[in-house]
Parts: C-alpha cells; sequence; structure tokens
C-alpha cells in the first residue's frame, strides 16, 4: 500500500510541477507567451524581458513554489504512511521533471532554475539559501542569469556532500544538476561567444504581430499594380 502511495506522490508532484507559471501569469496579465521572444525559455528572467516586473517577480516565486511545497508536504505529513527521505528526494525530482517537461504544455517547459531552487530548500533550507547565495553573488557581478545558475547548480551537491554528507537527496540534486546544465547547453555556447543576454535586457525578437501595423503602412504606400505596370511602359 506504501508503495502506491509512493506512486500517487511522484505523480502528483509531477503535475504540479507541470503548470508553467511563466505561461499562465503572462497569459491572466495579458502579456505576450514568454515562448515567443527573448530566449524563447518559459521562465522568470525571459518574462522579465518583458518589461513587466511584476509578472517576472510572480513567476519565479510560483515556480519556486511548485518545488517546493510537493516536498515539504512529503516531510510533513509523509511519516503517517510510511515516506522516508528517498519518497522526498523521488517527489523533489518529480516536480522539476514537471517543469522541464510539463504534460500541461506539450511538454515544453523551462530550465528549472527556480523550481530546482524550491527543491532545495525543501529539502534542506540551509542548503537552498547557500545555493541561492551563490546565484546571487554571481548574478549580480555578471549580470548573467545563465551563469549564475550553471554555477549554483553545479555548486549545489558539493555544498550538500561536504557539508551535510551523501543523503538519498544527493542523487536528485546531482540529477537536477546535470540536467541543468545540460538544458543551458545553448546559454553556455552563447556565453562563450560573448551575445548572451543580461538581465533585465529587453527581448530584441519582435513578437508575434508586431509588426502587423508596419506590414499594413507599407502595404497602404506602395502604388496600384496597374500603375506601376504603366510606370514602367513609359520608360
Amino acid at each position: 500500500m506504501t508503495t502506491l502511495w509512493i506512486v500517487v506522490a511522484v505523480v502528483a508532484a509531477y503535475l504540479i510541477g507541470s503548470l508553467s507559471f511563466a505561461v499562465i501569469i503572462s497569459r491572466s496579465m495579458g502579456l505576450d507567451d514568454p515562448r515567443s521572444y527573448g530566449s524563447g525559455n518559459p521562465g522568470a528572467t525571459n518574462v522579465l524581458r518583458s518589461g513587466n516586473k511584476k509578472a517576472a517577480v510572480l513567476t519565479l516565486v510560483f515556480d519556486a513554489l511548485k518545488g517546493l511545497i510537493p516536498v515539504l508536504l512529503v516531510q510533513l505529513f509523509g511519516d503517517r504512511i510510511g515516506f522516508g527521505d528517498g519518497t522526498a528526494a523521488l517527489v523533489g525530482l518529480a516536480a522539476f521533471l514537471g517543469h522541464l517537461w510539463p504534460v500541461f504544455f506539450r511538454f515544453e517547459g523551462g530550465k528549472g532554475v527556480a523550481t530546482a531552487a524550491g527543491v532545495l530548500l525543501g529539502f534542506n533550507v540551509w542548503l537552498g539559501l547557500a545555493t541561492l547565495l551563490v546565484w546571487g553573488l554571481v548574478a549580480y557581478g555578471s549580470r548573467y542569469s545563465s551563469l549564475a545558475a550553471l554555477v549554483a547548480a553545479v555548486s549545489a551537491p558539493m555544498v550538500q556532500t561536504l557539508v551535510w554528507g551523501p543523503s538519498m537527496a544527493t542523487l536528485a540534486i546531482v540529477l537536477m544538476c546535470l540536467l541543468l546544465v545540460w538544458r543551458h547547453a545553448g546559454n553556455i555556447s552563447k556565453l562563450m561567444q560573448g551575445t548572451e543576454s543580461r538581465i533585465g535586457q529587453k527581448a530584441t525578437a519582435p513578437t508575434p504581430g508586431a509588426d502587423k501595423p508596419a506590414a499594413r503602412a507599407a502595404k497602404a504606400a506602395k502604388p496600384p499594380r496597374g500603375a506601376r505596370q504603366n510606370r514602367r511602359r513609359t520608360h
């Protein structure tokens, strides 16, 4: 019976992780889909490129909460039905995977930085805070969110092992670290080429439909087809 409840908890965590709040919040606030501009990543950093700081903050908070809450629920109430540290690790990993491959959004998810931070806070609040501190220091110094995420991701399993020792959560943290680095492959390439966008930089790619007024104006400025043909004949 305990195994069944573990499966239920893991599936529920994955479904919670599948809620892409970057898309949900942007839609509710009448903003463009974050997958249609900037990096195309449905995450808080890309939502910030829309110029709406409130939407970016809300995305960040809710993406972190969907990683934190499932782990906390298991830790607070799991003992009653036989859940242990292994279940908390599985649930945290499932929420993270839900963000990366959300079933509600055609499996097109984000890179998982905020959700991973929430999972780490659920595993160990001090580990989560230490990882966030690393992210903040690198982000402040470099203004590159991707670089901060990569450094923080690599540091998390190291800090966990060195300070608190190996545990069931360590394997989940290592897997999240590897997936975060893999999801940032494009950012790594841009960082090496010096073309990576900095934090707060506005999206340069036009949003869908943004060029329609200009296109209509250009079309209206063109002379009728017959007039163009008559002009050619007179030259």
